[in-house]
């Protein structure tokens, strides 16, 4: 593979999994899915890892459209999906759950696949921000890189959510907030990033 489509890929990997963090959100999981048995929490992993991927790969294959539609300029994108992208990571430090990534509802029966799991915890606003920043004048290499990469963290987080009795009980609660802690640092700098370079293309910086 080129060096720059490794560096692309590696780039890509380190969002998205910084912002779905499958070890983190297993106990979510595990909460909302409390009381299923074995096989039905398995149903529900499946069905909400499923969802999430068509949505986010709905943006990422018309993100060109939806920004001429709405009139969006790429570095206004930025700025204002870093300065989201920042929020996340900051809350994500200081042990808070995301208002934004998150959701307080907590239901019982299996539509908790949809949501809150898919929309908004794996596909909400801060991943599909992730997704839309790595396509804005991408080539369709790059957009079948981004796509292959969600859907490989799509499954990461299916089977996170499947072992999600096994993951808790072998790796304790503290190591999983610290893992938390650190995903949410990687976030914060991200969304630094992108702030950055979207303030570079509005001014037209090197």
């Amino acid at each position: 593979m080129d060096q720059n489509l490794l560096t692309f890929s590696l780039s890509v990997f380190t969002g998205f999994f910084a912002i779905m963090n499958p070890i983190a959100n297993t106990p979510i999981f595990l909460g909302l899915a409390e009381g299923h048995e074995q096989k039905t929490k398995k149903v529900i992993a499946k069905h909400a890892t499923i969802t999430a991927f068509i949505i986010v790969a709905s943006f990422v294959i018309l993100g060109k459209y939806i920004f001429e539609l709405f009139g969006i300029t790429i570095p206004a994108f930025k700025i204002t999906g870093g300065i989201l992208i920042f929020y996340v990571g900051f809350e994500m430090l200081l042990s808070q759950k995301s208002k934004i990534h998150g959701s307080k509802e907590v239901q019982e029966d299996d539509s908790i696949a949809i949501s809150p799991l898919a929309i908004p915890i794996l596909a909400g606003p801060g991943t599909i921000v992730t997704a839309m920043n790595n396509v804005t004048n991408a080539n369709y290499l790059h957009i079948a890189i981004v796509i292959a990469i969600f859907g490989l963290m799509a499954y990461l987080t299916y089977l996170a959510f499947s072992l999600s009795d096994f993951i808790v009980k072998k790796i304790g609660t503290h190591l999983i907030t610290v893992i938390g802690k650190l995903m949410g640092l990687i976030l914060a700098i991200i969304g630094t990033g992108m702030v950055v370079e979207g303030i570079k293309l509005a001014f037209g910086l090197q």
